[in-house]
């Protein structure tokens, strides 16, 4: 935290250069004391503070300066930092001015020139107003600052790339007085969000993923010309490939096209995970399985995207959506799984605005109060409605099948049951939804009767399967029918390789029908499901690496 900051404000040099002198002489240890010449150019410095982030302690103006008055800097300060203590340097012949300042617009106080001895006339006022600022300190951050509309696609966008790539920031709403005051100091209004301002003053009008990542210290670009490893996605499997890799010394970049993670650190809460008898939240275990890869030397690509793959006698390149590269001797897919659309009228639009993918963590301090929909029947939904159900008033699960023992852990059914805010409709689909600008309202379907009925919604959740990212890989590996990658065995049909397997042996247990590439995770064909395994398939993936390494 930079020290706080007092300001003067004065058109005299000399007595600027006074001021200054006798506030550094006995508060120069623990404040910043800075200067400026007239109330325009103090307010232009008082942006930039708030665009940093740096606290505003004390202001102290002369009445009587040209352009701008000491009072009206002092009113047009509020706007900017509203919690800074305010104070007017005046002649005796001002003192009704400066009263009727203090009436008026809210002035703290007031200080006669001249104010010798500071001991007697000056410090004892500033030491009054600086035990008022601390006793009610500006809540500002050191940091990135986010500002948003909440029903907008793009501010969601960035809110959660920042929270899952644990960037420590600050939202604000564009609605809200200080949010308005971030955006006025940034040059910026409603129409330009979001807008992020970074810790050291640079201002993004809408930025785009790539850009917002690098302004605020995220890898995007790859800092070597050939790694012995590439792990492509950062979910569960993806990271257990790059720690278990770099921990064997080998030259491991992951490339992750939005945040560590993958679908499970979405999760709210996993409590079947081993080792963790108390549960533990998706974010948390990607953040410690990142964090662990970050030691052992994993190199982090976030927010670009893989578009092709390309063989190169013994290199492996990978083509990003940037149009760089990024050659290896071995590649481990780890790509996961995406929530499947759920293809109703109206969601395409709504998408960010009411409707998410995934539990979306950030949303849980708008349901204060609210009646939430979760779509889906598995341990992703159920898990969801749990955490949902600490913040909304309700939470209704629509399920397409007749129960939930087919699709959900026998402990999560039985905690939903003990919920009383929690309720369950099965054989339930949903058939459209409606808002202008954001979530108002959803239709259901009874699979049973037919029925159709609209509810009143501002928030749905989304759960419904997963379909494979592998559409880039289309005529680089084979691929079955639903888009999953066949490995080792499943290529191998009565004796025969895949087509254009070039080496005498067969694919290895996880190895693809491209030699040195190798899937782990939910993306591999007839994979388990589950966390656990994901991280299991992700350490065995790097043992077959080694071992196709060995025999180049």
């Amino acid at each position: 935290m930079a020290r706080p900051v007092l300001l003067t404000v004065d058109d005299d040099p000399a007595v600027s250069r006074a001021v200054a002198r006798d506030l550094r002489r006995e508060y120069g240890e623990e404040y910043r004391v800075l200067r400026a010449g007239s109330g325009p150019e103090a307010l232009e410095a008082l942006r930039e503070l708030k665009l940093r982030g740096d606290p505003v302690a004390v202001l102290l103006a002369d009445h009587r300066m040209p352009d701008m008055t000491g009072v009206e800097f002092l009113e047009q300060a509020m706007d900017i930092v509203p919690r800074a203590r305010r104070a007017l340097l005046t002649a005796y012949a001002d003192t009704d001015a400066a009263i009727a300042a203090i009436n008026d617009v809210d002035v703290d106080a007031y200080l006669l020139k001249p104010w010798d001895p500071p001991e007697d006339k000056l410090y004892p006022k500033i030491d009054e107003m600086l035990s008022a600022w601390h006793a009610t300190p500006d809540p500002e951050v050191v940091g990135v600052k986010l500002v948003g509309h909440r029903w907008s696609g793009p501010s969601f966008g960035a809110r959660t790339l920042l929270t899952r790539n644990a960037v420590p920031h600050r939202w604000y709403s564009v609605e809200d007085p200080e949010g308005q005051r971030v955006l006025a100091a940034a040059g910026a209004g409603p129409d330009d969000v979001p807008v992020v301002v970074t810790a050291d003053g640079q201002v993004l009008r809408h930025p785009g993923e790539a850009e917002l990542a690098a302004a605020v210290g995220l890898t995007v670009d790859p800092q070597e010309e050939f790694y012995d490893l590439v792990v492509v996605g950062g979910g569960p499997a993806g990271l257990g490939a790059a720690v278990y890799g770099t921990s064997e010394g080998l030259r491991t970049v992951l490339v992750e096209r939005e945040a560590t993670g993958g679908q499970a650190g979405q999760s709210s809460r996993i409590e079947n995970y081993l080792g963790f008898p108390g549960g533990v939240s998706g974010a948390d275990l990607a953040e410690r399985a990142r964090r662990q890869a970050v030691k052992f030397g994993t190199e982090l690509l976030l927010t670009r995207d893989v578009v092709a793959l390309e063989v190169h006698g013994p290199k492996r390149v990978l083509r990003l959506d940037d149009g760089r590269t990024v050659a290896a001797g071995a590649v481990v897919l780890a790509t996961g799984v995406s929530y499947r659309s759920l293809g109703v009228p109206g969601c395409d639009d709504l998408t960010g605005r009411g409707v998410y993918y995934g539990s979306a963590t950030t949303e849980a301090a708008e349901c204060a109060g609210r009646d939430v929909y979760v779509v889906g029947g598995a341990n992703s939904a159920g898990q969801a409605a749990v955490f949902f159900s600490r913040h909304a008033r309700s939470v209704c699960l629509l399920v397409r099948g007749p129960s939930l023992e087919a699709s959900m852990s026998h402990y999560l059914i039985e905690q939903i049951a003990q919920i009383p805010s929690i309720s369950v409709r099965t054989c339930t689909t949903l058939a459209g939804v409606q808002g202008d600008g954001h979530l108002e309202a959803i239709t259901v379907q009874d699979a049973q009767t037919g029925e159709l009925e609209t509810l009143p919604a501002s928030h749905l959740f989304v759960f419904i399967g997963g379909a494979p990212r592998t559409g880039w890989l289309d005529g680089a590996v084979v691929r079955d029918e639903r888009g999953f990658i066949p490995t080792g065995p499943a290529l191998v049909r009565d004796g025969r390789r895949p087509p254009g397997w070039p080496l005498d042996r067969d694919p290895y247990l996880l190895e693809t029908s491209v030699p040195g590439v190798f899937v782990a995770g939910d993306v591999r064909a007839d994979s388990v499901k589950r966390v656990a395994s994901a991280v299991g398939e992700g350490a065995m993936a790097v043992t077959l690496v080694h071992r196709y390494l060995e025999e180049r």
